[in-house]
């Protein structure tokens, strides 16, 4: 099957996780968007076209479904790209994982949006210098604590009991967190190593090491969901 990934060009965002999936397994994809524009999305953001309605991107088209929110992507992804263990158990547990993953994304995009997404950063700076201390001295090592844990629970080098698009997530989220807070992630160093590990790991896998390498991966910017401001990283 060729898949269709629909997601807004010039910003990896939440699209980047089903990304990394598709690309780590090799699979045969369309990033409809960067080529066609991101007009392409609006019959579906807005009911025009057959089957489930998003709400918002990312989704995937297979076949004639339209399969909406980046967990619920990876849960139909994982067994049919060989992404997950089998059985039920593990399967349910990864979907867990993964919505874990995306309540620490919303934190993260809070940090620099903690009033309205439809303000300009500029617009509420000072409540985001409130909101990023807290995330720095609380929520990031409270997220991060508790993914460490979950790759000592398992194999220690991975989440589950072999490779898994969890462990691609945790890739991103560790490569993210480098980009937008970094003073804050070296202090965090010692603390997980695990985590460390496993997203040198991740960038080597060939797959991932040639997309990662490629145009098609966009570098982190001010306009996603990783941003890096020095006054939301102090020292």
């Amino acid at each position: 099957m060729r898949y269709e990934l629909y997601y807004w060009t010039g910003i990896q965002g939440r699209g980047e996780y089903v990304r990394l999936a598709l690309e780590d397994a090799g699979a045969d994809y369309i990033d409809v968007a960067r080529e066609r524009g991101d007009n392409v999305l609006m019959p579906f953001l807005r009911g025009k076209r057959e089957g489930a309605w998003p709400f918002a991107p990312p989704f995937l088209k297979a076949g004639r479904m339209v399969i909406a929110q980046t967990a619920a992507i990876l849960a139909y992804l994982g067994p049919r790209l060989g992404l997950v263990p089998g059985g039920l158990s593990a399967e349910i547990y990864a979907q867990q994982l993964q919505q874990t993953i995306s309540d620490f994304i919303v934190e993260i995009h809070d940090t620099h949006h903690p009033i309205a997404a439809s303000q300009y950063y500029e617009e509420q700076r000072t409540p985001a210098r409130k909101r990023a201390q807290v995330f720095r001295d609380e929520r990031l090592p409270k997220f991060l604590d508790y993914f460490e844990q979950v790759l000592e629970r398992g194999n220690g080098r991975q989440a589950l009991s072999r490779h898994s698009y969890i462990d691609l997530s945790l890739f991103q989220l560790v490569a993210g967190l480098d980009y937008a807070f970094p003073n804050a992630m070296r202090r965090t160093q010692k603390r997980i190593p695990r985590l460390r590990a496993l997203a040198k790991r991740i960038a080597e896998r060939p797959n991932i090491a040639a997309y990662l390498a490629s145009p098609r991966r966009i570098p982190f910017n001010e306009e996603g969901i990783f941003r890096h401001y020095p006054e939301l990283d102090a020292r």
